[in-house]
């Protein structure tokens, strides 16, 4: 916890200097440069399946906020919270052969993981929580991953400033144990200030990687063209892509 609570930390301080480091060419082309490193270090020093700590239940956070939107206004997302989400659909969709699309209870029926792990968000606070849903992996593979996707991309309904939230990971952490579609908080159905009826977590990451309202995930080669090409919202807005703790 001391290591994860650290690296957050700093994670934290790096995103609040990275804005105006990234204004210029030569900033811009060392925080690439330090984030590459990041990566291939934490890969490098640890084994990539290697399990971020999982905790018992008695040491779930009483109140799990939410953060960035809590309630979204956009499209006809209130219409289906007030119908329990009965018409959601997730797509799994891209470099796939075999396209999918699942309801709730579709996903529901799928083999479970469930996990009591720490969110760490880069504005500094923490949580607990209990999450269950299946693996991403899961879902890759019953939909066909082909072979040339080298990233997935996750597609959200909430908007922020008139974008699209979305996210992004490699393969690597796209098939980690602990990246689950979550569906599930503490027992019980996601509340909408965390994300419902679908988030993904991505346990070895900070939290804005664990993008919420999920409606797709989509297997693409490359981020360029999606977005402004740096792999998420806040990372089109000078985030770190790989947010590794």
């Amino acid at each position: 916890m001391q290591r994860r609570g650290f690296l957050a930390m700093v994670g934290a301080a790096f995103v609040v200097g990275c804005n105006k480091v990234a204004e210029t060419e030569a900033g811009a082309n060392l925080l690439s440069a330090a984030e590459r490193w990041h990566m291939g270090a934490q890969r490098l020093l640890r084994d990539r399946s290697a399990l971020a700590p999982e905790y018992p239940r008695s040491k779930i956070s009483p109140f799990f906020r939410g953060n960035g939107s809590t309630d979204p206004q956009n499209g006809d997302y209130q219409a289906q919270a007030a119908a329990g989400f009965a018409d959601w659909r997730l797509e799994v969709r891209g470099l796939v052969d075999n396209p999918l699309s699942l309801t709730l209870d579709n996903i529901r029926r799928l083999p479970q993981r469930t996990q009591v792990t720490r969110h760490d968000c880069v504005e500094g606070w923490s949580a607990i929580g209990e999450w269950t849903g299946p693996q991403l992996g899961t879902l890759l593979e019953a939909a066909d991953l082909r072979g040339d996707a080298k990233f997935i991309v996750f597609r959200c309904t909430d908007n922020l400033n008139g974008d699209d939230y979305y996210e992004s990971i490699d393969m690597v952490d796209a098939f980690h144990p602990q990246t689950i579609i979550a569906h599930s908080l503490n027992g019980e159905a996601l509340p909408v200030r965390n994300g419902a009826p679908l988030r993904v977590r991505i346990e070895r990451q900070l939290g804005y990687k664990h993008a919420k309202y999920l409606t797709a995930v989509e297997a693409v080669a490359s981020l360029d063209g999606i977005g402004r090409g740096k792999g998420g919202y806040w990372e089109d807005r000078g985030y770190q892509w790989y947010a590794g703790i």
